[in-house]
């Protein structure tokens, strides 16, 4: 029996790497002489580099960039010579982890160190930039990440605005004039998760605003400061960009980097599937096991294990779930080809147990799914014999 294990990362306990060895190590308790594969998986949020580097054999790089409030932070990248390709994710340079509560304010943070991850892989002689854009702590509309990349954005004085959220709003003209030439002969895809607009309701500082420390009266200031900002992209630049989906994810920043590095935004799991090939992986394969620290009606909109269960769907191959925590809303994705899914805490216990044993937990939720796979097919074999006698 061949089984592909494809998980994403555990949040606050495994990368997708250790989870795929946990399940695999649940398969082979199970039935010791099936082939499995591991193929750890993204979806654009915490994890893409880590991903992309193990799966890929990826060289790892390390950068002094300016963080989300303006201090040094150490950020990784990771690059792939023979494709000409870098993987960042601006979450280790702009990432609301970064900062401990009393200095979370969306107001006052910058993508800054982001587009200095941009330039570096510009000087590694990329020619394609994937940008993971989940987990920011910001919410500039990407123009901390532009001025990195030599975008100047004046007020009605004609000096620089501070490339924050909170100073959107006195911005008067957006000048592309010495913007890094290489931009113009680099692809970039901004990958995410989400589907939000840049304002509105569903907007960048409405929906996130608050869990990265905005006040309501911010809130509403933020919100102002990104449709001046599309208001005058749209002017300076001609682009429309307030109701493309996903413009509004990391704060503004899937906007920023459609207008000012012509980026192409993409569900963040349908690029990392592709770059691993699961698709080829799937091939021969008898049973897909995937994995998330919570898995829910929300899975199917562009998570990992949705995707990867519809790749698998695709080919006619059952694809279990197993996470920490199951939603009371799982029915529909039943539709989308996860054919079950099953919680790795095998009774009461505190999340922070389950955290703590969550590679042991994984694995022998993953051995009982997998015994039970394998007497199910053992009966259907043994129904199929019976009616041909």
């Amino acid at each position: 029996m061949k089984v592909v294990a494809a998980p994403n990362a555990l949040k606050g306990s495994l990368s997708a790497a250790a989870a795929a060895a946990a399940l695999a190590d649940g398969v082979t308790r199970a039935l010791p002489g099936a082939r499995v594969v591991q193929v750890p998986v993204a979806d654009g949020g915490d994890g893409l580099v880590d991903v992309i580097a193990e799966a890929l054999g990826g060289e790892r790089r390390r950068l002094t960039v300016t963080g989300p409030r303006f201090s040094p932070v150490e950020a990784e990248l990771t690059w792939l010579p023979q494709r000409r390709t870098a993987v960042i994710e601006m979450a280790l340079a702009s990432g609301l982890a970064l900062l401990d509560d009393s200095r979370r304010d969306p107001a006052a943070t910058t993508t800054l160190g982001t587009g200095e991850l941009m330039r570096a892989t510009l000087d590694l002689g990329a020619a394609q930039i994937i940008v993971g854009i989940g987990g920011s702590a910001t919410n500039d509309g990407g123009i901390g990440m532009a001025g990195a990349l030599g975008w100047r954005f004046t007020d009605a004085a004609g000096a620089p605005v501070r490339p924050v959220g909170g100073a959107l709003a006195d911005i008067r003209c957006i000048d592309g004039s010495g913007a890094d030439p290489r931009l113009r002969q680099v692809r970039i895809a901004a990958v995410c998760d989400v589907d939000n607009p840049l304002t509105g309701p569903r907007g960048a500082a409405r929906v996130y605003g608050p869990q990265k420390g905005a006040t309501p009266a911010q809130v509403q200031q933020l919100d102002a400061g990104l449709s001046h900002l599309a208001g005058l992209i749209g002017r300076d630049l001609g682009l429309n960009v307030g109701d493309i989906p996903g413009a509004g994810a990391a704060g503004g920043l899937g906007a920023g980097l459609l207008a000012f590095c012509g980026a192409e935004l993409r569900p963040g799991a349908e690029v990392v599937l592709d770059l691993v090939e699961l698709d080829r992986h799937l091939d021969g394969a008898d049973l897909v096991l995937t994995a998330e620290g919570r898995i829910d009606g929300q899975t199917r909109f562009g998570k990992a294990p949705g995707s990867v269960a519809a790749h698998a769907a695709a080919r006619g191959i059952p694809c279990i779930a197993i996470a920490g925590g199951v939603g009371d809303d799982i029915a529909p994705l039943y539709a989308t080809g996860i054919d079950a899914v099953f919680s790795l805490c095998p009774g009461p216990m505190t999340l922070a147990q389950a955290q703590r044993d969550s590679a042991a937990l994984l694995a022998r939720a993953a051995e009982q799914v997998v015994r039970a796979f394998a007497a199910a097919r053992r009966t259907a074999v043994g129904n199929d014999n019976s009616q041909s006698q």
